[in-house]
């Protein structure tokens, strides 16, 4: 073995297919028969050609500052001075727990219904959310690791599919070795009934209170959704979420309107204790396709971002420093003051009123309706132009022109976020929006823009070939576009007030000769493409940026140098699959970083069951100096 890498096919595990919560679909390239940039420096970790595209592969020699990794390289084994000779740890990506895994009477990843009854497919088989199997979903996301009051470490697990579910566990560290593992006899499920279930669940977090906060992305359109019908509408994520109030996983479903599903249960923050207690959705911060809602330092506030086309991003402001059941929110207004290499904008921000959890859940519970909040109208179809009284936005759901009914802002800036920002004047142009980060020492923020497109062009877009999705809005963001994607730089003041958005590092659009090694990547493979999760590793200017992508046959967790501007590859997961939870942590003198490979083997048909379960690691552990 290479002392410098180290290849890891755990249980035989490499994948196929995206479905995660980028999931980028557009390629537009220029041909090119080698990478145009210039190759990563500070790894043997190369681009993955042949069999190794099917493999987990780590940087052995990666290192962090104020940490030891591998002795300098001179060992695949990590050594201490306290390392007994019998238990040692090697350093690389270790597997943690798959979907599948069964203890504690659970199984980890298994869907169940508003009575906790798991859910079963035809042929009788659990509904594990794997990403793979017959589900409508991804697989296994976000994945936090807690420190309790007692010392002890549990995981938070929260799963992408439409029925979204969640599991805790205990967490054994050794004290040795700092190796990570499952505590036997410790599985829970979470139930989110008393909050009407859960759904798509994405990114999240660790609170600086040490509660798990997740997200629900790709809320449904609640004007699409008519209430008035028992049976399935055109909105695939919307019907698979029946079973969670049918008990049945089948073709005839249907659903009460009066005691069932309803549109709004869905797209809210999730927050819960890391024992599995205190469940519950923080309807004050709005309903949008939630990627993450990461909270700042001060307790306080927190940004969101909106995972879709024509989206906007947001920023909640508590009452109370750890407490998110009451506050305001805000829309962000871009002003455009560069279009190169990505673009550079001004932030302004409009308020979107104030709430209270308790205030908007009582009025979700009622069941409402699109028409309960809003008057419509049909745009012109030569000028696109409203009636008077209607105002023309265009959002995710397209051009619409709306006005709100007497009394109902609180209700409609909640219940129907985005619609509402639009007509307030905000920005809804941008295209997956997806992680966030914070650099305290330099008291900035990253975000991941997976796809520079389509309502971030000018105008028209060059990459679906219409016009639509700027017709009726501001047209406030008008870039070229960049399929790979970028991250950008969000400098915030002294109250966490983010003012700016700076391009930082993009992807370059790429097509390979066909005799190249590289063919069939669409992104240079020395640069990123479609950033999804990212994070920064605190006290030290490494951005970890990870990819969900269709244009790199295997995606990369990238270490971004933000002093020397260097980019250095330290994961590349199998063939397809989607690096997701990506995160820090320190666990006394060990660290580690998580990653999650997302729905791996979905097109494989040769692959068993097994090799089919999505699977959280970490890449270490990393020794404290």
């Amino acid at each position: 073995m290479n002392k410098n890498i180290l290849a890891l096919a755990i249980a035989g595990v490499f994948s196929l297919g995206l479905a995660g919560c980028n999931s980028s679909d557009d390629t537009t390239a220029s041909a090119t028969p080698e990478p145009a940039n210039p190759a990563p420096t500070g790894t043997t970790l190369a681009t993955p050609t042949g069999a190794a595209q099917n493999e987990f592969m780590v940087a052995t020699d990666f290192t962090v500052p104020g940490y030891t990794s591998n002795l300098n390289g001179a060992s695949d084994t990590l050594q201490t001075a306290a390392v007994d000779a019998a238990k040692t740890q090697p350093f690389g990506f270790h597997k943690l727990v798959a979907t599948g895994y069964e203890d504690n009477n659970e199984t980890f990843g298994w869907i169940k219904d508003k009575d906790k009854k798991g859910l079963v497919f035809a042929d009788g088989s659990k509904y594990i959310c794997n990403g793979t199997n017959q589900g409508v979903g991804s697989g296994l996301d976000n994945s936090s690791l807690i420190k309790q009051a007692d010392g002890s470490l549990r995981l938070v697990a929260q799963f992408e599919c439409q029925v979204g579910a969640m599991y805790t566990a205990g967490i054994d560290q050794d004290a040795v070795t700092g190796a990570l593992s499952m505590k036997p006899n410790s599985l829970q499920f979470i139930d989110q009934s008393s909050e009407f279930g859960g759904y798509t669940h994405c990114a999240g977090m660790v609170t600086p209170w040490n509660t798990h906060l997740g997200s629900e992305e790709y809320e449904p359109n609640a004007r699409l959704d008519s209430q008035t019908s028992v049976g399935k509408t055109d909105d695939t994520f919307y019907n698979a979420t029946f079973p969670f109030w049918t008990g049945s996983v089948d073709s005839a479903q249907n659903n009460d309107p009066a005691t069932g599903m309803n549109p709004y249960f869905y797209g809210w923050i999730p927050e819960v204790k890391a024992d599995g207690t205190g469940f519950t959705k923080h309807y004050s911060m709005g309903r949008v396709s939630h990627e993450l809602a990461y909270v700042m330092p001060d307790q306080k506030t927190a940004y969101l971002s909106d995972d879709g086309t024509n989206d906007g991003f947001y920023k909640f402001v508590a009452d109370k420093a750890g407490d998110l059941s009451a506050g305001t929110l805000y829309a962000a207004k871009f002003t455009q003051t560069d279009a190169t290499a990505g673009g550079k904008f001004t932030l302004s921000w409009i308020s979107l009123g104030h709430a209270d959890d308790a205030t908007i859940r009582a009025e979700v519970a009622k069941r409402p309706v699109f028409d309960d909040l809003f008057a419509t109208a049909t745009p012109d179809a030569t000028t696109n132009a409203c009636p008077a009284d209607f105002t023309r936005i265009n959002t995710e759901a397209g051009l619409e022109c709306l006005q709100i009914k007497t009394g109902m802002d609180e209700i409609a800036s909640r219940l129907e976020t985005r619609r509402y920002a639009a007509m307030m004047g905000a920005t809804t142009e941008l295209r997956k929006t997806e992680g966030i980060t914070f650099d305290a020492a330099t008291k900035t923020m990253y975000v991941a823009i997976s796809s520079i497109e389509r309502g971030m062009e000018d105008g028209y877009s060059t990459v679906k070939k219409t016009d639509k999705y700027d017709k009726g809005g501001n047209n406030d963001i008008r870039l070229p576009a960049n399929t790979c994607g970028a991250v950008y730089a969000l400098p915030v003041d002294t109250n966490y007030n983010a003012t700016a958005w700076n391009v930082v590092i993009a992807g370059t659009p790429t097509t390979y000769d066909a005799n190249s090694p590289y063919t069939n990547n669409y992104c240079d493979v020395n640069g990123i493409a479609n950033p999804d999760n990212i994070n920064m590793i605190p006290d030290t200017s490494l951005l970890m940026i990870g990819e969900d992508s269709g244009a790199h046959i295997n995606n990369v967790y990238w270490a971004y140098d933000l002093d020397t501007k260097s980019l250095k590859r330290v994961l590349t997961v199998p063939k397809g699959a989607e690096v997701t939870s990506t995160f820090w942590y320190q666990f006394g003198n060990f660290a580690y970083l998580s990653v999650v490979g997302q729905h791996p083997l979905k097109k494989e048909s040769t692959a068993t069951p097994d090799q089919k379960q999505t699977l959280l690691g970490y890449i270490g552990p990393f020794v404290k100096n």
